[in-house]
C-alpha cells in the first residue's frame, strides 16, 4: 500500500470485528490447585485479541503489547472459559484491542467475568512491514464509551514510555 491510500480506507464499525472463542481447561492447563495458569489465560487471551485485529484490518497482525490485565476469579479444571474480544479504536497502523473472559456454567446457564485484559496489536505485511488499518465507527454507547477510553489509555502509554526513555537516557 501507497502513503496516498493511508486516508483512503473505509472506516469499519466496532461490531464488525467482535469475536468469541471458546476453550475447556484441562489439568495439562492447571497449576496444582486445579486453577488455569495465569500464563495460559494471557496466551488464551493473545490469541481472542488477534481474532479481532485480524477481522478488523483483514491483514496480519502482530501483539505490540498486553498493558493491563486483571485476574478477577479463578477459572477450574472443566470450566467452560469463554473469551469476547473487540477493537475499540483503530490508530495509524495499531489497534487497541480489549477482551474479556467469563466462565459458562453450561449446567445452571450462568456466566461469570473472571478477567480483562487490552492488548495493542499491529497490521503487517508479508515482510513484518507496518500497514494502515481502517479507523473504528463506534455506534452504540457502550462502544462510544471504550473508543473514548482507548484514546485515553493511549496517550498514558505515550507518557509511560516517555518516561522511560527519559530514565534510562
Amino acid at each position: 500500500m501507497t502513503s496516498n491510500d493511508d486516508h483512503h480506507l473505509p472506516p469499519r464499525p466496532m461490531k464488525d470485528s467482535q469475536s468469541q472463542m471458546a476453550e475447556v481447561v484441562l489439568p495439562n492447563d492447571a497449576n496444582p490447585l486445579g486453577n488455569l495458569l495465569g500464563g495460559r489465560l494471557m496466551h488464551l487471551i493473545d490469541i481472542a485479541g488477534a481474532l479481532a485485529a485480524h477481522r478488523h484490518s483483514r491483514s496480519y497482525v502482530v501483539t505490540a503489547s498486553m498493558d493491563h490485565i486483571d485476574f478477577l476469579a479463578p477459572v477450574h479444571i472443566g470450566d467452560l472459559l469463554i473469551l469476547k474480544s473487540s477493537v475499540n479504536r483503530a490508530f495509524t497502523s495499531s489497534m487497541e484491542i480489549g477482551v474479556k473472559c467469563w466462565v459458562e456454567n453450561y449446567i445452571a446457564a450462568t456466566t461469570r467475568h473472571v478477567g480483562s485484559a487490552y492488548l495493542t496489536f499491529v497490521a503487517v505485511d508479508q515482510n513484518g512491514h507496518h500497514h494502515p488499518v481502517p479507523h473504528v465507527i463506534p455506534e452504540t454507547p457502550d462502544e462510544k464509551r471504550r473508543y473514548e477510553d482507548a484514546g485515553r489509555r493511549r496517550e498514558l502509554r505515550k507518557h509511560e514510555q516517555e518516561r522511560r526513555r527519559n530514565k534510562i537516557g
